[in-house]
């Protein structure tokens, strides 16, 4: 019976020590970074290895595609990191490099030539240590790509740069070299399509929700026939300055202008102080000067002792060159012990016109 336990215990100790306990990775430690792309995620998980001196390329990491080593003879791209696959994560459908990506997680690899020119792989085989297992049968998509130049970067990184509302480039930098991909989503068309999951959920429940769609669809110009059910149905939730605002602007965008005038002027009957000024601004920014002008006129009418309302219209005129009048009103909000925020901005533009 001793025997038999000592065995069982020598077993229980053979294994712990197989399973080892989790310590620090080095010399390349793993690493991610991720990057949102509209309402799409994009996620890199790596491990970082250093150039500690070595060369790099043509020698460390080899030109086009080589065997990786005595486990495997067939050509293989580079992992483009260390240890495990370096893994790409999409969250929905994207395009890289032009060809459609279906969302999901691949392998990452590199191909790098002596003239820069080079190539990104996706595999499917993402779980696959490295490149030892490599099988181009199992590629989701080769593009090619054109290497940069790039300072010294001494532990490999990757990052996004170039951002815009619907891509962005994944560059990995290591040594001196930059080896970009570009990610591009169909932004609106997966916001729409959240957003019809979303309003059949708790968020149908509730006017912002149907409003807030509907919005999104006005300001991107997309599947306005459908957002104009949505601001109906905000509308009927809610008739207040939002959902009466974004109806009209759907009605204007798609053309049918009859109701849309009246539909405002509602609207505007309603508003707050703070809806008022920020709909001064939205005219101020598409250049619509005078209609601001009215707008916050309106405000300082309903809401004569806000301070911030006078340096609105005062700002409103000064854009327009009108400097009597921008005076007479930053004076105005000044006489009302604003905050100072308020203070300062019309404080900053009497100056300009040495009226301080």
């Amino acid at each position: 019976m001793k025997k038999f336990f000592t065995l069982i215990l020598s077993t229980m100790v053979v294994t712990a020590f197989a399973q080892g306990i989790t310590t620090p990775r080095t010399p390349s430690p793993a690493a991610t970074v991720s990057q949102t792309i509209g309402i799409s995620t994009v996620e890199v998980s790596y491990s970082r290895p250093a150039v500690n001196g070595r060369e790099i390329w043509g020698k460390l990491v080899p030109y086009g595609y080589q065997p990786p080593g005595f486990i495997s003879t067939h050509p293989a791209p580079w992992r483009a990191g260390a240890n495990e696959n370096t893994v790409l994560t999409l969250s929905h459908e994207a395009k890289i490099q032009g060809q459609t990506v279906p969302a999901g997680s691949y392998g990452l690899f590199f191909v790098i030539n002596e003239d820069n020119s080079g190539e990104v792989v996706l595999s499917k085989d993402y779980k696959a240590w490295g490149n030892y297992w490599y099988d181009p049968a199992r590629d989701q998509m080769r593009a090619p790509i054109t290497i940069r130049d790039h300072e010294m970067t001494e532990r490999l990184t990757y990052e996004f740069i170039n951002l815009d509302k619907t891509s962005a480039e994944l560059v990995l930098n290591w040594e001196k070299k930059q080896f970009p991909i570009k990610i591009e989503f169909a932004v609106d068309d997966i916001v729409m399509a959240n957003a019809r999951e979303e309003l059949s959920n708790i968020q149908g429940f509730n006017w912002q929700g149907w409003a807030s769609a509907a919005n999104y669809a006005l300001n991107s110009k997309t599947n306005l026939e459908e957002a104009l059910q949505w601001s109906d149905r905000a509308v009927t939730m809610n008739r207040n300055f939002t959902t009466l605002f974004t109806k009209a602007g759907i009605l204007e965008a798609l053309g049918r202008k009859d109701e849309v005038g009246k539909l405002r002027e509602e609207a505007l009957a309603m508003a707050t102080e703070g809806e008022l000024n920020n709909y001064g601004y939205q005219l101020l920014n598409q250049g619509n000067i005078d209609e601001a002008i009215r707008i916050f006129t309106l405000n300082t009418q309903r809401n004569p002792r806000s301070a911030n309302v006078w340096d609105s219209l005062g700002e409103a005129y000064a854009i327009k060159g009108d400097e009597k009048n921008a005076v007479k009103n930053f004076k105005k909000a000044l006489t009302m012990n604003p905050p100072e925020n308020v203070r300062a901005n019309s404080e900053k533009y009497l100056r300009q016109y040495g009226a301080l």
